[in-house]
């Protein structure tokens, strides 16, 4: 699979690209798609089959599919940015062997973010950690976004348990709710539209500070309580007098979203240009790896240009010698992140 992990005393045995990031003293592996959400469809009424992929470009197809009472994580998705939702239909009153039945088909598709339609159970949520891990290892990247029920929303110090809960690189943990008109939704039923921010915004770009349609939080949280939240790795919506924010970009390992999904563009699109272009048809020898090292090179210097990243370098690894049917390649660069913090000495 695309972009999978490698192990230095167990090398694989499939032609193939494999990538690992190196990160203060510890390798983690990055990756993943852009602009498509994944929901797993709890109830619907029209046109749509059971067990069944469909993807939904706009509220027509939503409506036309599953019926206009049954497609509001889908419209969340939609307005808060994606570029499509795949949505799998789940069978009525769905058991355990459903949600592993529909994690495995998920498996073969591509898409970029996970959430559940309006759900929030901790069982199914452990079991999604456990998902993204599983298929992190395995060269399948994808980011899930999880939230909590009424009660939940009502104190964040359960949300942040939830956090602690589901700490990882690719989850994100919404811990408050929203109102909206005279509706009110709580975060796991709001988590459809900020999979779909995460989504539709550029890898070049932070969703720290994004203002968001909606009139209120269900919970108002004090300046103590949003910062123990960012501590905990909680993603968490805040109203500054005027407007509703989302207040940090950050997943529930601490880091942020832009960081993440910035890596996991550049894991795949590595990947898939070396699969399309490279794998099985260059010699491994100095030429062939100089045309694969000026490849990525190039691809890397569009996005520092695009101001994704700085002061890219690609190498082949001293360490391991690239012989046979593998290379083996170093490759770094400075990340660039969004300004967030503004610190000011005013002189008078």
């Amino acid at each position: 699979m695309p972009g999978a992990s490698w192990d230095p005393t167990a090398l694989p045995t499939r032609p193939g690209i494999y990538i690992n990031f190196v990160e203060a003293a510890a390798a983690q592996i990055r990756g993943g798609a852009r602009g498509i959400v994944a929901i797993p469809l709890l109830t619907y009424a029209g046109t749509a089959a059971t067990k069944t992929f469909y993807t939904v470009e706009t509220e027509k197809d939503a409506t036309d599919l599953f019926g206009v009472d049954n497609v509001e994580s889908i419209l969340l998705a939609l307005q808060g940015g994606a570029k499509q939702v795949l949505v799998y239909t789940m069978p009525a009153n769905p058991l355990t062997q459903d949600y592993v039945d529909m994690r495995a088909a998920f498996d073969a598709y591509p898409f970029n973010v996970f959430v559940f339609d309006g759900e929030s159970d901790d069982t199914q949520q452990a079991a999604t950690k456990t998902w993204v891990a599983t298929n992190r290892d395995a060269g399948k990247k994808f980011i899930v976004v999880i939230g909590g029920d009424a009660t939940d929303d009502a104190d964040p110090t359960l949300g942040n348990a939830r956090s602690t809960l589901n700490k990882d690189d690719y989850i994100v943990n919404l811990i408050n709710g929203v109102i909206v008109g005279g509706s009110t939704y709580t975060s796991a039923q709001y988590a459809p539209f900020v999979a779909g921010l995460i989504a539709g915004t550029a890898i070049n770009r932070s969703t720290t500070y994004t203002v968001l349609p909606v009139d209120d939080v269900t919970k108002r949280l004090t300046n103590a309580q949003v910062t123990a939240a960012l501590a905990a790795g909680s993603l968490v919506f805040v109203n500054d007098g005027e407007k509703v924010r989302l207040e940090q970009g950050i997943v529930t390992s601490g880091k942020k979203i832009r960081s993440i999904r910035a890596r996991q563009a550049i894991s795949y699109d590595i990947a898939k240009t070396a699969a399309d272009n490279y794998i099985g048809k260059l010699n491994n020898n100095a030429d062939g790896q100089a045309t694969l090292m000026v490849a990525i090179k190039a691809y890397l210097e569009q996005l520092e240009v695009d101001n994704v990243l700085t002061s890219p370098v690609v190498a082949l690894d001293s360490q391991r010698p690239s012989v046979g049917d593998s290379v083996f390649l170093e490759i770094s660069y400075t990340e660039v992140d969004s300004i967030e913090r503004v610190l000011m000495t005013i002189n008078i």
